[in-house]
C-alpha cells in the first residue's frame, strides 16, 4: 500500500484535532485502553462519549487552553492506502510549525467555521501552501451543524474561497462540507446533506493520485554512502548507495558526476542487494561506475543531458525557526540531503507578509516565524534545483554552527 502524508491547517477552534480524532476513531485506530483513557478526560463529549480533540492534542497545555501547540503526526490506515497526519496550530506564533509540518505533506486539507467563513488565517495558510508548491487542497467546511447544513452557506465559502485559490494559484482543489464533531460526510455520506452528492471525505483521501507528483523526467541522485567491502569475495566491489530521488537510472545511461562535472557510464544497478534492470523514482539503489572515480558522499549523479544548477550564491526563501534573530553576515551551516557545508548570509532582500503575500523592506533583522529572501554564499559549490522544479533538491535547512540546532528552513529559487 503506497503512503499519503497530508497536513491540517486552520483557525484556532476550527476542529482540526476533532477531524483527525474523527479519522481514527472511525477508522478503528484506536486502542481500548486508549478509549477508556479519553472518556474519563473528555469534557466535550460527542454522541459516543469522548472528545476527538484530546487524541492528538497531546501536551497538557494545548489539553487546558483547548488550541494546538506542536504539530502532532498521527497515523492510521485502512484497506486502500496508509496515512500520515500532521496536526498543525492555527496561531501566527507557530508559522514555523505550519512549514516544517507542510514540508513534507503531499495534502493539505484547510478547515474553515462554516460560521466564520474565509478569514484572514484561512488566506494565510493557504498562502503558505501557495509558497511550499502543495498540489492538492481539500478544504473542509466544517461544523455545519451550526448552521443547519446550509447549502447556501457552503457555496459561499465555496465561491469566496475559489477567488482567493486563483490568485494564489492553487490548483487542484476539492470542497467538502462536513461536521468533524458529529461526523457527517467524513466516513460516511451524511443523510442531513442529501445535496451533497460527492464522495466523504475519508473516500476521498483513500483514492487522491499523488504518484503523478513524483517526477520522472529530471533523474536526481545523491550519494549517502560507498560502498567498499575489501573481502575476498568482493575484493573489487564499489558500490554508491542512495535514494534515487527522482527520474529512473539504468545500466548504459551516461551520467554527469556533481559538482566536480565528470562524466561517466553506469554499468550495474541494484536495489535489495539484487541486481535490476531500471531503479525508479523514491528507490533506494546501489550505483556502479564503469570508470573508477573520486565520488564521496553527497555528490550528485545526473543525466548529461538534465543538469542541475551548481553555484556558490544564490537566492533563497527561508522561514526563520530560531529565537536569535537573523542578521546580515551570519554564518551558518546549510543541510542539503546528505551534504554539509559552511555558508554566510550574504543579503537580506526583503520580507514576505504571510498575509498577503507582499514584500517589505528587510530594515532590520529577521525574527522568529517571519519568511525572508536571501542571498547566501557557500564555502563550496552547492548543487541544487528550485524549489518550484523539484522540492527535494530544492529544500535544505540551517544549521547553528555552535547549538547544532536547525534555524532556518530554506526553499532555494
Amino acid at each position: 500500500m503506497d503512503i499519503l502524508r497530508f497536513i491540517t491547517a486552520g483557525s484556532v477552534d476550527d476542529g482540526k484535532s476533532t477531524l483527525i480524532g474523527r479519522l481514527l476513531y472511525d477508522s478503528k485506530s484506536i486502542l481500548v485502553d486508549q478509549l477508556e483513557a479519553l472518556e474519563k478526560q473528555s469534557k466535550n463529549k460527542n454522541a459516543d462519549g469522548i472528545d476527538l480533540a484530546i487524541l492528538t492534542d497531546g501536551l497538557r497545555a494545548e489539553r487546558e487552553q483547548g488550541i494546538t501547540i506542536d504539530v502532532a503526526y498521527r497515523y492510521f490506515s485502512t484497506p486502500k492506502r496508509k496515512f500520515i497526519i500532521a496536526d498543525a496550530p492555527g496561531h501566527v506564533q507557530y508559522t514555523r510549525n505550519m512549514i516544517t509540518g507542510a514540508s513534507n505533506s503531499q495534502l493539505i486539507i484547510i478547515l474553515i467555521d462554516a460560521r466564520q467563513g474565509v478569514i484572514e488565517q484561512t488566506k494565510r495558510h493557504s498562502i503558505i501552501a501557495s509558497l511550499l508548491k502543495m498540489k492538492h487542497v481539500v478544504v473542509a467546511v466544517n461544523k455545519m451543524d451550526l448552521v443547519d447544513y446550509s447549502e447556501e452557506v457552503f457555496n459561499n465559502i465555496k465561491k469566496d474561497y475559489a477567488t482567493a485559490a486563483e490568485s494564489l494559484g492553487l490548483k487542484n482543489v476539492s470542497y467538502f462540507p462536513i461536521s468533524a464533531f458529529n461526523g457527517d460526510n467524513i466516513v460516511e455520506r451524511s443523510e442531513k446533506m442529501p445535496w451533497f452528492k460527492e464522495e466523504p471525505l475519508l473516500s476521498f483521501l483513500e483514492n487522491v493520485e499523488v504518484s503523478d507528483d513524483v517526477d520522472y523526467e529530471s533523474s536526481r541522485f545523491q550519494v549517502q554512502y560507498v560502498i567498499r567491502p575489501q573481502t575476498e569475495e568482493l575484493h573489487d566491489y564499489r558500490g554508491y548507495a542512495g535514494q534515487v530521488i527522482s527520474g529512473t537510472y539504468k545500466k548504459g545511461d551516461r551520467i554527469t558526476i556533481l559538482p566536480e562535472n565528470i562524466e561517466t557510464t553506469i554499468s550495474k544497478v541494484e536495489t535489495g542487494g539484487t541486481e535490476v534492470e531500471e531503479v525508479f523514482a523514491l528507490q533506494p539503489a546501489v550505483l556502479h561506475l564503469e570508470d573508477d572515480i573520486d565520488v564521496s558522499r553527497g555528490d550528485f549523479f545526473v543525466k548529461t543531458d538534465n543538469q542541475l544548477k551548481v553555484e556558490n550564491e544564490f537566492e533563497a526563501l527561508v522561514c526563520w525557526l530560531d529565537k536569535r534573530e537573523l542578521n546580515e553576515g551570519n554564518k551558518y551551516f546549510i543541510q542539503h540531503k546528505s551534504r554539509l557545508m559552511k555558508t554566510i548570509v550574504k543579503e537580506i532582500e526583503y520580507k514576505i507578509d504571510v498575509n498577503t503575500l507582499q514584500q517589505i523592506p528587510a530594515k532590520d533583522s529577521v525574527k522568529l516565524n517571519e519568511i525572508v529572501k536571501v542571498r547566501l554564499k557557500t564555502a563550496s559549490p552547492l548543487v541544487f534545483d528550485s524549489f518550484e522544479k523539484n522540492s527535494a533538491t530544492g529544500s535544505a535547512i540551517l544549521v547553528d554552527e555552535t547549538s547544532n540546532s536547525t534555524v532556518g528552513a530554506v526553499m532555494l529559487l
